[in-house]
């Protein structure tokens, strides 16, 4: 069993230092690398988290460090190549969502990981926290009869100069739009809670934003269970919110928050005739908030020991999955879209490029 997880870092940008606190907040982690594309900003980053050694590329870094884990925070574009050097120099991998700007390119990445016998996982912190897992095993044992409906709302607000950055806004560079790059968070959240999807309806839309990519987005998502789902994305929202609602036979579960939660975001409210049983519901009473935190934790202990990834960092590919599945859905012009179309799909295994209906003033109904 490895004593210290050797920790390396590619891309040095925001989100980086979450993973920085996580590997410092960990007894067996350490941070020996890092990397970026702009020499400057990796020294900065180094010297801010512990004087970890500075590389110009990943190459000299994979052969000089030979790190046990490699957290990749750069735009998903590079994901996948950055993944599979890792992965091919025995190192195990957590990459930012989204995972790859395609299905393929998530496929070769898990290959990768498959063939090498290393780990992949993916953050999407919003699975974690005490209040997620306590309603993901409320719903999956039947406590609250069966479920039924559920919004899925992903409304932020992103103003010209978040897309001023260069690789924002274009199918080349980011993949997607605001689907992809946001509303992914909410919905993996869903699927957390609800399983496994069905099919997908849903059209991309361009209301305000000078993108390629749309701006907003709407659908409709069956799970296998037989939950039916209301999803809206939007970064075109003053007022912000991230919010799931889920409807059972027995209450109603909800989450308000934004970019995190705990135990004061959620609320378990029972339907007429059960109130009886609402004690049982009743959140732990110790905490832990949703954040890259636990998510990091859980999974370096998963690596230390040798067990199986947690359920707050498996199924790299559902989540992604159900975001193609809108792209593809909207390409058809609202047409159904099921995960055994999506699995042999001609266009959109391979990227996200989609027509975007552009409402704005004299476009409006034109697909571009």
């Amino acid at each position: 069993m490895t004593t210290t997880l050797r920790c390396a870092l590619i891309g040095t940008g925001s989100v980086a230092h979450l993973h920085a606190r996580a590997v410092a907040a960990h007894p067996r982690a350490e941070l020996v690398a890092v990397t970026d594309h702009r020499r400057e900003a990796a020294d900065a980053f180094a010297r801010e988290w512990g004087e970890a050694a500075v590389y110009d590329d990943l190459d000299a870094l994979l052969a000089a460090e030979r790190p046990d884990v490699v957290l990749i925070c750069t735009p998903p574009a590079v994901h996948a190549e950055q993944a599979v050097a890792s992965l091919e120099a025995g190192a195990h991998v957590v990459v930012e969502k989204p995972p790859a700007p395609s299905l393929e390119e998530l496929d070769r990445m898990r290959g990768a990981a498959e063939r090498t016998g290393r780990r992949l996982a993916v953050v999407f912190q919003q699975r974690t926290g005490t209040a997620a897992a306590h309603v993901r095993g409320l719903l999956r044992s039947g406590a609250l009869g069966r479920p039924l409906l559920a919004a899925c709302h992903t409304l932020w607000f992103r103003g010209e100069d978040y897309f001023a950055v260069d690789w924002r806004g274009t199918w080349r560079t980011e993949g997607g739009g605001t689907t992809l790059g946001h509303g992914i968070h909410q919905l993996d959240l869903l699927a957390y809670l609800l399983g496994d999807w069905a099919t997908v309806q849903g059209r991309l839309w361009r209301l305000d934003r000078e993108t390629e990519t749309e701006d907003a987005s709407t659908a409709t998502v069956t799970f296998a269970s037989g939950v039916v789902a209301q999803v809206l994305t939007s970064a075109v929202s003053p007022r912000q919110t991230s919010s799931i609602r889920i409807d059972t036979q027995k209450a109603t579960v909800t989450v308000d928050h934004l970019y995190g939660h705990g135990h004061e975001n959620w609320a378990i409210t029972p339907a007429p005739g059960f109130e009886g049983e609402a004690e049982a519901w009743r959140l732990p009473d110790v905490e832990e908030r949703s954040d890259h935190a636990p998510l990091l934790r859980d999974v370096f202990d998963a690596l230390l020991s040798g067990d199986p990834l947690p359920p707050t960092a498996d199924e790299p590919a559902r989540s992604f999955e159900l975001v193609t599945a809108i792209y593809a859905s909207a390409a058809a012009d609202g047409a159904v879209v099921t995960p055994a179309a999506l699995a042999a799909h001609p266009t959109h295994r391979a990227g996200l490029e989609s027509p975007v209906t552009d409402m704005r003033p004299g476009l409006q109904g034109e697909r571009t």
